[in-house]
């Protein structure tokens, strides 16, 4: 069975005429890297919406969600929404809310890999009242797994 093929309509915003389309790092890549668009300096506990210099439309049934990049968060970069929801009739600038969780402050230069883009089937969902079953070995809510 033929994949389905997505098709994301993206805007280069004037200001940043070269930059590149959000691309996988490689074949085996789930998402797509989001690049900086400019230069930013974020310090500790304020969140710096970083500019990625790009608008973006995603399909119809679709959205799209910027995720954290595993690689900043070892050096104390978070994603202060992660993930993202870019819903579909979203038209403004795709920004990405990042946080710095040590001492000082951390730069985030233009190019900079900022965030992970990924295209998200939209199941038409409705809601109806009813009674929810419990099960027993998930009651418990929060860790009821264990560690």
């Amino acid at each position: 069975m033929p994949r389905r093929v997505g098709t994301v309509i993206f805007e280069r915003l004037p200001e940043f005429p070269g930059l590149a389309a959000p691309r996988r790092a490689t074949s085996g890549s789930a998402c797509f890297d989001l690049a900086a668009a400019e230069a930013a300096t974020l310090r500790r506990g304020a969140v710096t919406l970083v500019r990625t210099g790009f608008k973006m439309r995603s399909p119809a049934g679709t959205f799209l969600e910027v995720r954290p990049r595993s690689g900043l968060s070892t050096r104390g970069v978070l994603m202060a929404n992660a993930p993202g929801t870019i819903d579909r009739d979203y038209s403004g600038e795709v920004r990405v809310p990042l946080t710095y969780l040590f001492e000082g402050t951390y730069r985030v230069e233009a190019g900079d890999r900022i965030g992970q883009l990924r295209l998200v089937e939209d199941l038409p969902t409705r809601f109806r009242a009813g009674r929810v079953a419990p099960v027993a070995s998930r009651a418990g809510g929060f860790g009821s797994t264990g560690r």
